[in-house]
């Protein structure tokens, strides 16, 4: 269950259980949702939300994509926001702001429907789970692939898309790993269920471009900046499957996942072991979300 007091909801702030939607609105239907994760970081002085403003920033040009205006500025939403983890009292955690479209008729076409805003905010720890962070996670590359960039949007965080998520997921669980790897349209790797990946190959960082059907993600763009500071050479290219097998060390990132690293692909354990870049990066995101780099002043919102 989540754990949260108050949900905004178009404008205004609502009790947990009075947050409700109709059951013939047009999200529920056909899927038209755009949303965001982001998460909220304790620090020796208060807490932060982490790259509020990019993340609001890709919910507004993911409604875009879909020809979806949301009724409230990119200002506003940011607001409503800190707003919400305010009124929960959220020290750390983790929020997700949705734009949907709500209830007037049924059909594919949702013109006529309302756009609808909810914004809420609870505690969640690792995703993977802490010991995941440490250790690394068991992956399979996944018999789902990533759709063709001419079938759905990927640049668009969108409700509908998450469908393949689910199914790259599930086949995951089924089968005995934590997490699946999808290929794209064309049999290249793409990302994860819900993160982007790094690959490591000889000191250097391979991540798949956006060509790949992935999602442009925040942490990913984030990690590029944090690896080039160490001075790392970051590439991003189409990335071969037989890679993920060969590579000297493998990783993923997001908001959930924050940056996780993969202990096996397919059962077949990534290099000798060793996370040493993987390591360093993480130890060094770990830092500007509790305000101790040099990007923390870019990149946290304090909540005040």
């Amino acid at each position: 269950m989540i754990n949260t007091k108050k949900i905004w909801m178009n404008g205004k702030l609502v009790e947990h259980d009075e947050a409700n939607i109709h059951v013939l609105s047009h999200v529920v239907h056909y899927g038209s949702s755009f949303f965001e994760g982001i998460r909220v970081y304790k620090t020796e002085n208060g807490s932060v939300i982490f790259r509020l403003k990019e993340h609001v920033k890709r919910l507004f040009n993911s409604a875009k994509i879909y020809r979806t205006e949301i009724p409230y500025s990119v200002e506003e939403i940011e607001q409503a926001i800190i707003e919400t983890v305010k009124a929960n009292e959220l020290e750390q955690g983790y929020i997700r702001p949705i734009a949907y479209r709500g209830y007037f008729e049924l059909g594919v076409n949702p013109k006529r429907c309302p756009v609808d805003v909810a914004i809420a905010a609870w505690a969640w720890g690792a995703y993977l789970g802490e010991e995941a962070l440490n250790n690394g996670i068991k992956v399979q590359v996944s018999t789902w692939r990533r759709p063709a960039l001419d079938t759905l949007p990927s640049l668009a965080k969108a409700g509908g898309n998450y469908l393949s998520s689910q199914l790259i997921k599930l086949e995951a669980l089924e089968n005995g790993y934590e997490e699946g790897i999808a290929l794209d349209y064309l049999g290249n790797v793409s990302e994860g269920s819900g993160e982007n990946l790094f690959v490591v190959l000889n000191g250097k960082l391979i991540t798949p471009n956006l060509s790949s059907s992935a999602l442009a993600g925040i942490t990913k763009d984030t990690v590029i900046q944090l690896a080039k500071k160490l001075g790392y050479e970051v590439v991003e290219q189409t990335i071969p499957r037989e890679l993920l097998y060969t590579c000297d060390e493998l990783f993923l990132t997001g908001t959930a996942a924050e940056v996780t690293p993969v202990y096996s692909v397919d059962n077949i354990k990534v290099g000798n072991g060793d996370k040493i870049i993987t390591k360093a990066i993480q130890k060094e995101f770990f830092n500007l979300v509790q305000g101790k780099h040099e990007l923390s002043e870019k990149y946290l919102t304090y909540v005040k």
